[in-house]
């Protein structure tokens, strides 16, 4: 019985250190990757083409779903074709990365 209450008090030791164990997102990395996309949503993350979507503001995890999405060719129509190849290049970091310089940019754009 002893025993038992080890592994479970070790398992939830366990689960309690992976988010540290986890690679924080790296602003700065990601505003250096971002100048590709900046073509289409701006250097700010707001986009100066009608019908292109901004990104500045944006949820960190909702970009970062996107842009695996994307890569894994699960989202079509509009300018998925586009995005489908920016994204098929980047890596989960890279993806976190850009995800976190978007989610911190202002949503106005200043």
């Amino acid at each position: 019985m002893k025993m038992k209450s080890y592994a479970v008090a070790g398992i939830f030791a366990l689960s309690a250190a992976l988010p540290a164990l986890a690679t924080a997102a790296d602003a700065e990395a990601g505003k250096a990757k971002a100048a590709v996309c900046a073509a289409c949503h701006g250097a700010n993350g707001i986009a100066q083409i009608p019908g292109y979507p901004n990104l500045a503001g944006q949820n960190e995890a909702y970009l970062a779903s996107a842009l695996k999405a994307y890569r894994a060719k699960q989202r079509n129509g509009g300018q998925a074709a586009v995005m489908q190849g920016q994204a098929a290049a980047l890596s989960d970091d890279d993806i976190a990365n850009l995800a976190a310089y978007y989610a911190s940019l202002p949503a106005g754009g200043k």
